[in-house]
């Protein structure tokens, strides 16, 4: 199984700001609307495991339903989906290792993993194989990071790393293999 973190981050580690926000996603103008890779991404996966607090943001958006994979919620207080994603979501609850198991189990191998709590309980878990990270040049001073607090140093290794619209930086990691 391999487990992929794909996101934005500011200058100072945030994936959003201080009131929940991201709009701040969008200061780099992009007049051609350009997906910056993430359909190609999204076409190399299997399915997408976000947590409770991504997902409500999400559903916040409205709209046409973003992803054209399976996705699975990861929640321990959510107990019911709203009907017009009812055949596209699915709620799942537990360890990162029976979460894992269960969706490989469900023939599931390339898995998006989003939302900060969720990535970070799945590298606490030792479970993240490669992260994406788009880099936007803004400081937030404050809000929710990406990563939290770990045990150990979890190393990586850059696979790539490209400019995009001329002021982000989108670089490609591969967890280093013990």
């Amino acid at each position: 199984m391999t487990n992929i973190v794909y996101i934005g981050t500011s200058l100072d580690g945030m994936i959003a700001d201080q009131n929940g926000g991201l709009d701040w996603l969008h200061c780099i103008p992009n007049p051609d609307n350009d997906d910056l890779g993430f359909a190609a991404f999204q076409d190399s996966i299997d399915a997408i495991v976000m947590g409770r607090t991504t997902f409500e943001v999400v559903m916040s958006f409205g709209g046409e339903w973003l992803y054209t994979k399976p996705v699975f919620v990861l929640s321990n207080t959510l107990n019911q989906l709203p009907e017009s994603v009812a055949d596209k979501v699915e709620l799942l609850a537990g360890s990162v290792t029976k979460i894992s198991t269960q969706l490989q189990q469900r023939d599931f191998h390339r898995l998006y993993i989003d939302g900060g709590q969720v990535v970070q309980q799945f590298l606490a878990a030792d479970a993240i194989d490669e992260m994406i990270i788009t880099q936007l040049p803004i400081v937030l001073g404050g809000g929710t990071r990406l990563f939290g607090d770990l045990d150990a140093a979890k190393h990586f290794e850059l696979v790539s790393s490209e400019v995009l619209l001329g002021a982000m930086v989108k670089s490609h990691y591969r967890k280093v293999k013990n």
